[in-house]
């Protein structure tokens, strides 16, 4: 005869439930000795710690470093050990001069002026950024400066119709905007020899940017109105749209930090174009101001500097509350064109196309803190050292 089974006491109860516990989550989870890869796929997922989704890039380019802010890399005063050896100074292309003013920005004032070829129209820092090219677009060439020394660093390379130049992702090519020609031109970063040209119908290709992944820029096609989709790895035109507003002159182009929105400036609709670059639709139209030209990511990636060439003001566009905040005018007017923000992100330097002058104004309160003379028709200036890991080309667009 059995005998009868004793009532469980509370002690007993409660190790009785740990046992059972213990047995749910080893069958939960396995034993200590499975192998990671006999876990069900479900089971993996809910070991993995929640985080943004990862960003597979174009191959060969550097790992995004925040896929919630892709200037993340550019924060104020994060220098490269070379950044760190190069000379502050403002490089001033004077298209109507063929010169290049150089500009020490500590004092203000220009100390050197370089001859270039026929008309300067931007100083672009190369992939690796230890090379300023000037893009002497009528001239044909390619002027190479040394940031190290603040000079010429060697013969000019010969490129037709270079207007801008911008460098792939992985560093695997520059990329010609050859404005007149019609064609977008991808060439060797180091040689320039050509690798794929790519003809174009728009007329006007000069200002790009790149997608988060690096897998497809948008150009703007400034005399015809028009915008391009292009993928990077294929080197081809994915797609082409007419910008809805009659007359409209496209300039600069930049993406929003978190890779979602493109922004172009248009000189002659007076504000920017808000693009998503995935679905390439119609965009819409942000009025800023007259002559809406160059677009410039603040240090801390929270506002974005759009001078107004036409009216002599640089408006501020703020990405969180997605609307402009602020706008700053020039004392005794101006017109600020293209350039770029202050390693401490403190300056935003502007060449004054038609006045020939840069101005130097401060991020913060909008004070013009300096305004310099300079050579005739100053251009696309690049401000030198910046902070990032490599550069996309333009007049400094880093990441």
């Amino acid at each position: 005869m059995k005998p009868l089974a004793r009532p469980l006491t509370k002690r007993t109860r409660l190790l009785a439930c740990g046992v059972l516990a213990a047995s749910v989550v080893l069958a939960a989870c396995g034993s200590p000795e499975q192998s990671v890869h006999e876990k069900s796929a479900a089971q993996q997922a809910a070991l993995k710690p929640a985080g943004p989704k990862p960003v597979y890039g174009l191959p060969g380019m550097p790992p995004v470093e925040n896929p919630k802010d892709i200037y993340a890399a550019n924060r104020a005063g994060n220098l490269s050990p070379f950044m760190k050896t190069v000379k502050e100074r403002i490089y001033v292309p004077n298209t109507n001069s063929n010169t290049v003013s150089v500009i020490d920005p500590n004092s203000f004032q220009v100390v050197d002026t370089i001859e270039t070829g026929t008309q300067p129209q931007h100083v672009v820092p190369s992939w690796d950024m230890k090379t300023l090219w000037v893009n002497n677009n009528r001239g044909h060439t390619l002027t190479p400066l040394d940031p190290l020394t603040a000079k010429r660093k060697a013969p000019d390379v010969e490129v037709h119709d270079p207007y801008n130049l911008y460098f792939t992702p992985n560093g695997k090519s520059a990329i010609v905007m050859a404005s007149l020609d019609r064609e977008i031109v991808f060439r060797d970063p180091q040689t320039m020899k050509r690798q794929h040209t790519e003809p174009v119908s728009c007329y006007g290709v000069n200002h790009a940017d790149f997608s988060l992944d690096g897998r497809y820029f948008i150009v703007s096609c400034e005399f015809s109105a028009e915008l391009l989709k292009v993928d990077t790895e294929k080197m081809k035109v994915v797609g082409q749209m007419k910008l809805p507003f009659e007359g409209a002159m496209p300039q600069d182009v930049k993406i929003s930090p978190d890779g979602k929105t493109f922004y172009i400036a248009d000189m002659m609709a007076h504000g920017m174009w808000v693009l998503d670059g995935e679905k390439f639709t119609t965009p819409k139209l942000m009025p800023t101001g007259k002559g809406c030209h160059g677009l410039y990511i603040s240090r801390d990636s929270k506002e974005m500097y759009v001078p107004n060439r036409g009216e002599g003001s640089i408006s501020v566009f703020d990405f969180a509350q997605n609307k402009l905040t602020k706008k700053w005018w020039l004392p005794d007017g101006g017109s600020p064109d293209m350039g770029g923000v202050s390693a401490d992100g403190n300056v935003l330097w502007l060449s004054g196309r038609y006045d020939n002058e840069v101005y130097a104004i401060d991020t913060h309160s909008g004070v013009q803190l300096a305004r310099i003379p300079v050579g005739g028709g100053p251009h696309g200036l690049a401000v030198y050292p910046q902070p990032g890991r490599y550069s996309l080309g333009h007049t400094g667009i880093f990441r």
